[in-house]
């Protein structure tokens, strides 16, 4: 299997079905941009971006996505949910400038019996009724059959009956949802299989869910056992335990059975933190592909191991996807691993010094300490007392103010290369205002770039107590170049304000 030439069609469902995640709501502009970087950006091949007869903020993201798709010749690859309504789903879709409608039937015996009150015959009649009505509006139709897997399991019959009916009508996919989550890999392959052995013609997708964690699993099935589209989104998204992210399945269909796909993996990473800021739904750090975590390395032999023809580097390069690969700073690491962060700083350390500064992060990681590399330059300084320049700026006071009824107010001194400014600024919150008072010392007195900040997290040690510890970490761009700063205190905007401190630091000695 692993030397076939296979293709594999992603249709990608984050903005239909990965948005039923619970408290995920896009906004329309949010779609549009979502759905550019799927299309243009990662290469999707189709993209479902909305049920029919939702709302009408649905209806005018669906508008906007395709007056954007049209003269760029994506419309084709702009689906939409559709149902078995008569003409409305049909008006609705076109309306909106639609060419594509997934129409979503029964594919049990138990939900056509149950949720409809209809035999089979009854259903196909309505079914056939809304094809020819589309047909005639010039859409372009797939059908899911919704509860599929059950259908399998319970009345195959019924299934086979129903594909009968629509073999050979005007269905340009079937789409084989598993809705429950209910399959293991192997039913999914087996099923397939006898959907692809009975209609060899037909294109078939496979839709999976993430109840029992199979979903990747089960995507890989379908894909192996003749299935040509495959549904996943971003991250994973998706109703209960979400669908199959697409980051793992293309990387495994690539990497163990050599299956061709369109996806463009070096933007994987960048579309995938693009939905989260946009879902809130926030991405494990050990999730594969786009974790936080998955490309450092902890362990000190690991990053020796890379120094020495990459020991402990497999087909998942950082690279791949539009990242780089990162050596954590613990107690479990070793010189190599901090060689490697220090040499990212253009920074060269004797072998004692080397031991030094070993020692000092070994006993910061035994007190559960977060050490990262933007931490170096302060843990050498302070070990080893030499060579180091002191800090180019310095906070020499500050007052922050919060009030009900009116904004938040700052004012702050501050020393740069020892001269000392004043400037005070109002913000939507206390650290903001803050942050806009540096800027004018910078942007106005000084006439300098102040950075970017790109990201801002905060975590607090478990327990919960109202004096714990607060770490922030702010992600920042300056020039091009994307780093962090982290800051400790009781406080959280104190910790903030450290962390801001320190890029100050930074980017005064890069501006040397």
């Amino acid at each position: 299997m692993g030397a076939t030439a296979q293709f594999i069609e992603f249709l990608d469902t984050t903005l239909r079905d990965g948005e039923q995640t619970s408290g995920v709501s896009f906004v329309p502009h949010e779609k549009l941009l979502i759905a550019n970087l799927l299309l243009e950006n990662l290469k999707i091949d189709r993209i479902e971006v909305a049920s029919a007869r939702v709302s009408q903020g649905e209806h005018e993201a669906v508008k906007m996505i395709c007056e954007w798709a049209a003269p760029r010749g994506l419309l084709e690859k702009i689906e939409v949910l559709g149902f078995i309504d008569g003409k409305n789903s049909v008006d609705w879709i076109t309306s909106a400038g639609g060419k594509v409608m997934n129409l979503l039937c029964k594919g049990s015996e138990k939900h056509c019996r149950c949720q409809l009150g209809k035999s089979l015959e009854e259903h196909l009649k309505d079914i056939k009724n809304v094809l020819d009505y589309a047909d005639s509006k010039g859409l372009t139709v797939n059908i899911y059959l919704e509860d599929w897997s059950n259908g399998m399991v319970h009345s195959p019959e019924y299934v086979f009956r129903m594909m009968d009916a629509l073999a050979t009508y005007r269905v340009r996919r079937f789409m084989l949802p598993d809705t429950l989550g209910i399959l293991n890999p192997l039913q999914v392959h087996d099923f397939i299989g006898q959907m692809t052995k009975r209609y060899p013609l037909l294109h078939f997708d496979f839709h999976a869910h993430n109840d029992y964690d199979l979903a990747v699993s089960n995507a890989i099935a379908a894909a192996l056992a003749g299935c040509k589209g495959i549904h996943t989104t971003i991250n994973g998204l998706g109703e209960r335990a979400g669908n199959a992210p697409i980051a793992s399945v293309q990387a495994i269909l690539k990497d163990h059975f050599g299956i061709r796909t369109n996806i463009e993996e070096t933007c994987l990473n960048e579309v995938s933190r693009v939905v989260e800021s946009y879902s809130g739904i926030s991405i494990p750090a050990n999730e594969p592909i786009v974790g936080e975590h998955v490309f450092t390395q902890v362990a000190g032999i690991h990053a020796d191991g890379d120094n020495k023809q990459n020991l402990y580097c497999n087909e998942l390069l950082p690279e791949r996807f539009g990242r780089k690969r990162e050596y954590a700073l613990g107690k479990n690491s070793g010189k190599a691993s901090i060689r490697k962060n220090l040499e990212e700083l253009g920074l060269n350390l004797g072998e004692e010094a080397m031991r030094k500064v070993t020692q000092r992060i070994i006993e910061l990681g035994d007190k559960k300490e977060q050490v990262t590399a933007e931490d170096l330059p302060y843990i050498v300084s302070d070990v080893l007392k030499h060579d180091v320049k002191e800090d180019l700026v310095k906070l020499k006071s500050y007052i922050v103010n919060l009030a009900a009824g009116l904004k938040p107010m700052a004012t702050l001194k501050i020393e740069i290369r020892g001269k000392e400014y004043e400037e005070s600024s109002s913000g939507d919150g206390q650290y903001d205002a803050f942050v806009r008072a540096l800027r004018k010392v910078y942007k106005v007195t000084l006439g300098r770039r102040f950075p970017m900040l790109t990201n801002y997290a905060v975590t607090i040690p478990p327990g919960g107590r109202t004096d714990a510890f607060v770490q922030t970490v702010i992600s920042w761009n300056h020039e091009g170049k994307d780093f962090r700063t982290r800051g400790l205190d009781a406080d959280q905007t104190e910790a903030a304000i450290k962390a801001t401190l320190k890029m100050l630091n930074m980017i005064e000695e890069d501006y040397d």
